[in-house]
């Protein structure tokens, strides 16, 4: 599907509920176009009557210029309804343009939030930001500027037409001969141009993507010195985009100045024809030079919508591949949510991970029949190398993704029957990289309980040990915070997260090595917090440090994507096997 074709479905889309001040627009255009094509003809009429009055008073009668003086005022009038009534559809337009764009903007947010974590995982924040702020700006600014215009072009191009065979068919063929050599011509720059403006707009999102990552991880390139190198990738990316930036604006940057090139040419064909014509045309000399005076106007608009069209050209592209990007995300598959899910209900007998496989690439299997028991209560870990499948259970889970083959029950039901919103609002996750969101930090223990009254937050806040701290600050719970901002350590904001996962209440816990980036004191304090958000609550833990799972009542010890051992701490030892070998290597360096 072209660019163009998909461009105009997201349009329709958004557009389609303004119809109303659209057809205002149009009704207003019409009759602009109207006044401005007609506006000629009264100036070919007034020319007509001035050379009558001037022959009679040459010829010594008395001539009258109350026709060439009322032919005149209504010559002005036009131009003046012409001008009026583009102000009011301007007006109208720039609302339209203003809500659709808004409309668009919350469209693509609530995408977002329906869309798999998959997109996520291979798309970089820079370029699917880049979408919500180059690429909805390309299509604010080609909606604001070039909507009215293009409308414009084609009501006064269809018109101009219409007044023109009405007036003279043969001038109007004239005037119109150089058409098949500017639609050549327009044809190829145009291609080659949107070509470019394409190619620029995905670099665009590329150097976008490119400088989220430096700027996030500005603390490594410091500390690594790796400035220089830092910004010599930014060159290479922003070479591509002053690039295909600069062939753009030059394939676009052409067209104009060509388009008027053809309208001097178009002119002086109507000039030529039009004095051939009235010198050996049966017409006298007054209508022989109104004709020629009408079509020289007609020849000079008939090329202005198309000199029109193409000076917005590089405007009206940007936005063609504006929407294309914006809609390729509207056409992302959304997480599938079972029609009329099942509530998910308390957990009463337990879960089961039964014969799991899995794969994030078709042909590339990460989970190779996973099982796994867990009865209602139970603290099951999962432990193993790096790369070994522990976080892809986690993702299974949450159905951050879905199995491949085999399933994941509930009591003997498989998580898919269950509603989305239902297994993930019964389904606690502590992460590795805590996030905090900009609010106080009230609002960040009670995130995912909006409603949470201050006892229930500083009751969570206890549990999770980080009270005594949030207390010291001088405005306690109302402080400001945000994610960039560092007036919580690694630590404490993980104690934080852990107090906003205690406030949810969860009925399945997951903790993702959550002690994984803190010093010995704060992971004793985080190790306390997870024992009281654990306590009574069926839970996994994902963790590298054998240390903090030795209580568990199942260890899961995964390589490769696959179980080789599970049991006790105690039986795991007496087993002799890997999980001993990884204790007793952590413990030597403990």
């Amino acid at each position: 599907m072209s660019d163009l074709k998909i461009a105009g479905k997201y349009y329709w889309h958004y557009l389609k509920r303004y119809w109303r001040g659209f057809l205002v627009s149009i009704v207003l255009i019409a009759f602009s176009t109207w006044c401005i094509v007609v506006a000629p003809t009264y100036l070919g009429r007034a020319v007509e009557q001035l050379t009558t009055y001037l022959g009679q008073v040459t010829h010594g009668s008395q001539g009258s210029l109350a026709p060439f003086n009322h032919t005149l005022i209504i010559y002005i009038l036009l131009y003046l309804g012409d001008a009026s009534t583009i102000f009011v559809a301007s007006l109208i337009l720039a609302r339209v343009t203003a809500f659709s764009t808004g409309t668009m903007r919350v469209g693509l947010f609530r995408k977002l939030q329906r869309m798999k974590v998959q997109y996520f995982d291979t798309h970089r924040d820079g370029d699917i930001l880049a979408r919500f702020t180059s690429d909805l700006d390309n299509i604010f600014n080609a909606m604001n500027q070039a909507l009215l215009e293009i409308l414009l072009a084609i009501a006064q191009f269809v018109g101009l037409l219409i007044v023109m065979f009405n007036q003279s068919a043969t001038m109007a063929w004239v005037t119109m001969a150089s058409t098949p050599l500017a639609l050549i011509v327009a044809a190829v720059v145009m291609r080659k141009a949107g070509v470019a403006v394409n190619r620029q707009q995905d670099d665009i999102g590329k150097l976008n993507g490119y400088i989220n990552e430096q700027i996030t991880g500005q603390k490594v390139l410091i500390t690594n010195g790796l400035q220089a190198d830092s910004l010599k990738g930014f060159s290479g990316y922003n070479a591509k985009v002053r690039q295909s930036a600069l062939t753009g604006q030059i394939w676009s940057g052409i067209l104009n100045p060509l388009m008027q090139g053809m309208s001097l040419l178009n002119t002086a064909i109507v000039i030529f024809f039009g004095s051939w014509f009235a010198l050996n045309g049966s017409l006298s000399t007054g209508a022989a030079l109104s004709l020629v005076v009408v079509f020289v106007n007609y020849a000079q608009q008939y090329y202005q919508p198309i000199m029109s069209l193409t000076s917005l050209y590089s405007m009206i592209q940007l936005a063609i591949t504006g929407a294309r990007r914006v809609d390729e995300v509207r056409r992302q598959d959304d997480e599938v949510n079972r029609a009329q899910g099942q509530e998910m209900p308390d957990i009463q007998r337990g879960l089961k991970i039964d014969d799991v496989h899995f794969s994030y690439l078709p042909g590339k299997e990460i989970l190779h029949g996973i099982t796994i028991d867990v009865h209602r209560g139970e603290m099951v870990a999962l432990v193993g190398p790096t790369g070994s499948g522990k976080t892809t259970v986690m993702n299974l889970m949450n159905r951050f993704y879905d199995v491949d083959t085999g399933a994941i029950t509930v009591d003997g039901t498989d998580i898919r029957q269950f509603d989305l919103q239902s297994l993930r609002a019964h389904v606690g996750i502590v992460l590795q990289e805590p996030q905090l969101f900009t609010g106080t930090i009230a609002d960040n223990i009670r995130y995912g309980e909006p409603d949470a009254g201050m006892d229930r937050v500083i009751d969570a806040a206890k549990q999770a040990n980080i009270h005594d701290f949030i207390e010291s600050l001088p405005d306690g719970y109302d402080t400001r915070v945000s994610d960039e901002q560092s007036i919580f350590s690694a630590g404490q904001k993980q104690l934080m997260s852990i107090a906003r996962t205690i406030l949810t209440n969860p009925r399945l816990l997951i903790l993702d090595e959550a002690t994984s980036n803190v010093d010995t004191v704060t992971e004793a304090r985080i190790q306390a917090a997870m024992d009281n958000v654990i306590q009574g609550r069926t839970s996994f833990v994902i963790a590298h440090r054998l240390k903090t799972i030795l209580n568990a009542d199942k260890i899961v010890v995964l390589r490769d994507g696959r179980i080789i051992e599970q049991g006790s701490h105690a039986a795991l030892l007496q087993e002799n096997g890997f999980y001993a070998e990884l204790y007793r290597n952590q413990m030597v360096f403990e």
